[in-house]
C-alpha cells in the first residue's frame, strides 16, 4: 500500500501493517501499552471539550457512522459531527487534508467528520499562505476543543539524528505516546507526557509537516524538513519537496503506521442512548417499581 505524499506522488514507500496494534518493535521509553492504558488496543480515551455529547473516544477505533447536527447553541452551529470510520483517517502534507470526501486546502467552514476540530497553526498573515491562519477554531489553549488545548509530543530515534513531532489536542497526544512506545523502538529522550504547543516559532511550523491524519486535527512533523509549497499552496496538487534521505525511515513508517491505526477515534456506541430508549426504560422501571407495593 502506498503512505500517501511520504514521498514524492506515484512513488511507493512503506506497507502499513493491516489489522491495527500488533507488530513492531517495543519502545525503549515510556509505558509498555499495557491493557486498560490510555494508548493501548481498544482502551477508552477521556475527551473534553465540544464535543457533541460524546465522552470517549477509542485507541484503535473504528470510528462513527453517525452523523449529528450541532444544535443551535453550541459551537459551530448547524455543522455537522461524525460520519468518519478508520479507513478515512489519511490525509497528505497539506493542511485540509483527511476529510473524508473533500479535497482542497485549508479547514475554513468545514464539517467535524471525527468529531475533533483541525489543529491550527500559529503566526499571521504575511507568514504563509491564509489558508494556514484561520483563527476561527481559537487559540491553541483553547479549553473547548475536543481533547484538550493542543499538546505535542517530541519522538526521536536511537540511532539516527531524526526527530519528529507529534501536535494534537491533549488526550490524543497522550494516548499516541503510549501506543508509539508500544509499537516503536524510540530514543530515551522522547517524549513520556504531552508538551504545550503554542503555535510560536520554536514549535513545529506548517512546512514541517510531512502527514496529516484525522481531518487534519493529527500531524506528523520532521525536524529539518522544509515543505516550502505548503506556505504558498492554492490546492494540494502542487509538487511537494522530498524529505532527507538521511532519517530513519524505519522510524517514520512505524510512526506513520501507528498514527494512522491507533489515533483514537470517536464510535457510535459512545454517543449515548436516544432520547426515546432514555424514555422506554424509565416506564419499564417505574412499571416495575409499582408491582412491588
Amino acid at each position: 500500500m502506498y503512505m500517501p505524499f511520504v514521498t514524492e506522488l506515484g512513488k511507493q514507500l512503506y506497507p502499513r501493517r493491516g489489522g491495527g496494534a500488533k507488530g513492531g518493535k517495543s519502545g525503549s521509553s515510556g509505558s509498555s501499552g499495557s491493557s486498560g492504558s490510555v494508548g493501548s488496543r481498544g482502551a477508552s480515551v477521556p475527551v473534553t471539550g465540544s464535543t457533541v455529547g460524546r465522552t470517549n473516544a477509542v485507541s484503535y477505533g473504528s470510528g462513527t457512522t453517525r452523523v449529528v447536527t450541532i444544535p443551535s447553541g453550541q459551537l459551530f452551529a448547524g455543522r455537522t459531527s461524525g460520519g468518519a470510520t478508520r479507513t478515512d483517517v489519511y490525509g497528505n502534507r497539506f493542511y485540509g487534508s483527511g476529510y473524508p470526501g473533500v479535497g482542497g486546502v485549508g479547514v475554513a467552514g468545514r464539517n467535524f467528520p471525527f468529531v475533533y476540530w483541525p489543529l491550527i497553526w500559529g503566526g499571521g498573515f504575511g507568514y504563509g499562505a491564509v489558508y494556514l491562519h484561520n483563527r476561527e477554531y481559537g487559540d491553541p489553549n483553547n479549553s473547548s476543543r475536543p481533547g484538550g488545548p493542543m499538546a505535542q509530543a517530541v519522538i526521536s530515534s536511537q540511532t539516527q539524528n531524526t526527530t519528529f513531532h507529534i501536535v494534537a489536542d491533549n488526550s490524543t497526544v497522550a494516548a499516541l505516546i503510549e501506543s508509539i512506545a508500544a509499537n516503536c523502538t524510540i530514543a530515551s529522550n522522547s517524549s513520556t507526557v504531552p508538551v504545550p504547543f503554542n503555535a510560536g516559532q520554536t514549535d513545529p511550523l506548517p512546512e514541517q509537516a510531512i502527514e496529516y491524519y484525522r481531518a487534519s486535527s493529527v500531524v506528523l512533523t520532521l525536524d529539518g524538513y522544509n515543505n516550502t509549497n505548503a506556505l504558498t499552496a492554492a490546492n494540494e496538487n502542487v509538487s511537494v519537496a522530498d524529505l532527507p534521505s538521511n532519517i530513519d525511515t524505519t522510524l517514520l513508517a512505524c510512526l506513520n503506521d501507528t498514527i494512522g491505526e491507533a489515533t483514537p477515534l470517536f464510535e457510535d456506541a459512545g454517543v449515548g442512548l436516544r432520547p426515546s430508549m432514555g424514555l422506554l426504560g424509565l416506564v419499564y422501571v417505574v412499571w416495575c417499581l409499582s408491582t412491588l407495593f
